[in-house]
C-alpha cells in the first residue's frame, strides 16, 4: 500500500506588510499598498496569487522581485497556446529509454529493464514538478496563464491544491516546502472560476505619475528629476491614445536610459520623434503618436 503523502510545510517569507514594501524596494520594485498587502497575504496564507493587468505593468517583474527580495529560487512556466502536461509537469526521456532497452536487449529480463527505464534517471522534470521538488525557498511563476489552453487549468488546479504530483511509475511526489506561487494574466480570456477560487487576486494597472516617476528615478538614478517628470508626462499622454501596444513601465525606464546615453538633459519634439521607437514598437502607433503630438 502506498504511504500517504506528507503535507507540504509552509514557511512565511515576510514578517509584515511593511517588510514586503521595504524588501521589494531594495530590489528596485516600488509597490503600492494593495500590492504589498496581496503579497503578504499570499505568503502568510500559503495561497497562490493571481496577478492580472495589461501587458507591461510589472506582473512578471513582481514575481522576480519577490524571489530576489527573499533569496528564493525562481522557477518559471511560460504559458503559450499548445503548452501541455509534458512541457509543464514532466515527461520521460524516451531517447535515453530506447538506448537503455537496446543495450539490454540480450539480457532477457524485461521486468528489470522496465523498472530501470521508468526510474528517476529517465524522468525529465518540467517547471511545475521542479518547483514541487525543491527544498529551498522557491517562487513559482506561471506566466501569462491566459495564453494556455483551458486544459492546463485542470492541471494547475490539481498541482496547486496540495502541491503533490502522482507519477504512476514512481508514486506521489509531494512538496516538502510550499513554493510562493504567482500566476499572471493579461486577461485575454477569462480564467475558470475554479482556478480563481484557488487564488488570491491582484489587479495591477499602470502606475500613477508620481509612482512611475519614483520607479524611473530608482532604476535610472542619474536622470535629472525634471527630465524624469517630463518623460512620465509624455508616457501618460501616449497611454491615453488608441495604440496597439501601450508603453510599458520597462519602456519608460529604457527611454530614460536612452536620453542619458544621448547626453541630454532636456527633451523637445525633435528628441521625442527621434527616440519614439524606444517606447512604441508598431509603425502605426508611431504614426498616430507623431500626429497627435504634432511632431511632423
Amino acid at each position: 500500500m502506498e504511504k500517504p503523502a506528507i503535507p507540504a510545510q509552509h514557511a512565511s517569507l515576510f514578517t509584515d506588510i511593511d517588510d514586503v514594501a521595504r524588501r521589494l524596494a531594495e530590489t528596485g520594485y516600488l509597490a503600492d499598498t494593495a500590492t504589498t498587502t496581496a503579497i503578504f497575504l499570499a505568503d502568510r496564507l500559503g495561497k497562490p496569487l493571481l496577478v492580472e493587468g495589461p501587458a507591461g505593468v510589472g506582473k512578471t517583474e513582481l514575481a522576480r522581485a519577490v524571489a530576489a527580495a527573499t533569496g528564493a529560487g525562481l522557477v518559471r512556466l511560460q504559458c503559450y497556446e499548445g503548452v501541455d502536461e509534458a512541457r509543464a509537469l514532466y515527461e520521460w526521456n524516451h531517447a535515453k529509454q530506447i538506448l537503455r532497452i537496446q543495450s539490454g536487449s540480450g539480457a532477457g529480463n524485461w521486468d528489470a529493464t522496465k523498472m530501470d527505464v521508468f526510474s528517476e534517471e529517465f524522468l525529465l522534470s518540467r517547471p511545475l514538478l521542479t518547483a514541487i521538488r525543491r527544498t529551498d525557498p522557491t517562487v513559482l511563476l506561471v506566466d501569462e496563464t491566459d495564453k494556455a489552453d483551458i486544459e492546463i487549468e485542470g492541471l494547475l488546479l490539481e498541482v496547486l491544491s496540495d502541491f503533490a504530483v502522482t507519477v504512476p511509475e514512481l508514486g506521489t511526489i509531494t512538496a516538502t516546502r510550499t513554493p510562493f506561487t504567482v500566476l499572471t494574466s493579461n486577461a485575454t480570456r477569462e480564467l475558470s472560476e475554479a482556478l480563481k477560487r484557488r487564488c488570491l487576486f491582484l489587479h495591477i494597472d499602470f502606475p500613477d505619475p508620481d509612482l512611475e516617476r519614483r520607479i524611473l528615478l530608482s532604476r535610472v538614478p542619474e536622470l535629472p528629476e525634471h527630465l524624469a517628470a517630463e518623460l512620465v508626462r509624455i508616457i501618460g499622454v501616449l497611454r491615453g491614445m488608441q495604440l496597439k501596444k501601450l508603453p510599458s513601465v520597462a519602456e519608460t525606464i529604457d527611454w530614460g536610459r536612452t536620453l542619458l546615453a544621448l547626453g541630454l538633459d532636456t527633451i523637445d519634439d525633435a528628441t521625442v520623434a527621434a527616440t519614439l521607437g524606444v517606447v512604441l514598437k508598431h509603425q502605426s502607433d508611431q504614426v498616430r503618436a507623431s500626429g497627435e503630438l504634432r511632431l511632423n
